[in-house]
């Protein structure tokens, strides 16, 4: 993919943060962006903002229609849309977890398949999913955020060897701790409640969890990865962006013994 010639780019979860760093610098450097919400505030300059619920087949088929029918063709897609869910596990209901699973990995399935027939056609295109160090890492409290992004990994993978015969490129970018506002609308598990027996280590835990957000990296470093990613003929499964300790931390978990590992991070988190 050459980075060089303008491209349509779709971004969802593009109302703050990580989607809406990637949407500015994209459109800043010559492409035309369409930026996703479930609820699409004032229209930013530079860019387009669309409605779009990735929980509902409905709401997908619309908005990429939408950017079809203006554009012609979308060439590269940002799977953003994500929220987290802390708790721990046993305090998670069912439908707790569905809701997860249905924005942070359905809603990346659902995009996909709406956007492959045009990129097929085309011979073209470039998927970028983001994921997480969580995606590598099960985190403590937050096992069903980890466990989409596990999910989202393992589908990127499959997806990557079926669609290379037609030209299309998938990857993941998996940044760390970034500041952005998931540590503000982080959702908690109804059973995290007082009455957990698990309430003591969970809130100690979260209160190192939100520490290392807000000391994160900045969003830019994940948007300039994206840019950089447009630029390449070739792209790799994996991106790693953060903070190099984070970075090196989840590397260790493929050289070290695994109850060694386990411990480091049982150690970080207070348990």
């Amino acid at each position: 993919m050459n980075g060089t010639e303008g491209k349509i780019v779709l971004v969802t979860g593009a109302s703050s943060g990580i989607g809406q760093a990637c949407a500015e610098l994209l459109s800043a450097r010559g492409h035309t962006v369409y930026g996703t919400s479930r609820k699409p505030a004032a229209e930013p300059q530079g860019y387009r903002m669309l409605e779009l619920d990735v929980t509902r087949d409905d709401s997908v088929r619309r908005a990429v229609d939408t950017v079809l029918e203006r554009e012609g063709r979308v060439d590269v897609v940002v799977n953003n849309a994500g929220f987290a869910l802390a708790g721990a596990i046993e305090d998670t209901s069912l439908e707790e977890a569905q809701r997860q699973l249905d924005t942070n990995f359905f809603g990346v399935l659902r995009v996909c398949k709406a956007v492959l027939p045009g990129m097929r056609a085309r011979g073209s295109g470039l998927i970028v999913n983001v994921s997480s160090l969580g995606g590598m890492v099960g985190l403590p409290f937050q096992g069903l955020y980890s466990a989409s992004k596990f999910a989202l990994e393992g589908l990127t993978e499959s997806l990557r060897q079926e669609v290379a015969a037609f030209g299309i490129q998938v990857a993941l970018v998996q940044p760390g701790d970034v500041r952005t506002a998931i540590t503000d609308n982080r959702v908690r598990a109804r059973g995290a409640d007082s009455g957990s027996v698990y309430q003591e280590a969970f809130e100690a835990a979260l209160r190192i969890i939100e520490k290392e957000e807000r000391a994160g990296a900045h969003v830019d470093t994940v948007a300039r990865q994206v840019l950089e990613l447009m630029t390449r003929k070739q792209v790799a499964v994996r991106y790693a962006v953060g903070h190099l300790s984070q970075r090196l931390l989840a590397g260790t978990k493929a050289v070290l013994p695994s109850r060694v590992f386990e411990r480091i991070l049982m150690s970080y988190y207070g348990l």
